[in-house]
């Protein structure tokens, strides 16, 4: 039988393992497949990299599962505040922050944690602080990016003359 593979392999990895973490049906069942391998005989070592967990975890796991059965893989419930926005508006934030911020009324060029902390109030009415508007960015896969600066018309050799390390193809 021709192995199998899947396209993306790294990038499916991290989106699939993001998918068991969205809802506590899918982690129940994540922890079920790690028992059920220590089980069969694989370490918590080879699991826990199959898995994208800890090999700790995967102990745990099935320390709570000898000590207390299936119910021990259930989530338990999460203390903390809930978030105040819901996985709706936060769909629809992903996709207002792959536009253009001009698109969207604004003058800036790019997105920050002031924008956007702007920008629910004005369109959600959420008023939430700047560094929470700067995990929004982490949480939803973005990752800031800072303009450089880039001198018009630069000649090259003085630009190298300037830099303590010199360029290879210039000299």
């Amino acid at each position: 039988m021709r192995k199998l593979s899947v396209e993306d392999g790294e990038e499916m990895v991290i989106a699939l393992q993001n998918e068991i973490t969205r809802s506590p049906e899918s982690r129940y069942d994540n922890r079920l497949h790690g028992v059920l391998m220590v089980a069969k005989g694989m370490s918590c070592y080879d699991v826990s990299e199959i898995l994208g967990h800890s090999p700790r975890t995967v102990e745990y796991w099935v320390k709570q599962f000898n000590n207390r059965g299936l119910a021990s893989l259930l989530d338990r419930p999460r203390t903390g505040r809930p978030s105040r926005i819901s996985d709706e508006i936060m769909d629809r934030i992903d996709q207002d922050l792959r536009k253009d911020p001009h698109d969207l009324g604004y003058r800036q060029n790019m997105w920050d944690g002031v924008l956007l902390s702007q920008h629910l109030r004005d369109h959600y009415g959420i008023d939430m602080g700047v560094r929470q508007c700067q995990n929004i960015f982490h949480i939803l896969g973005f990752r800031l990016r800072r303009p450089r600066p880039m001198i018009a018309k630069g000649d090259r050799e003085q630009k190298g003359n300037f830099k303590k390390t010199p360029r290879s193809d210039i000299f």
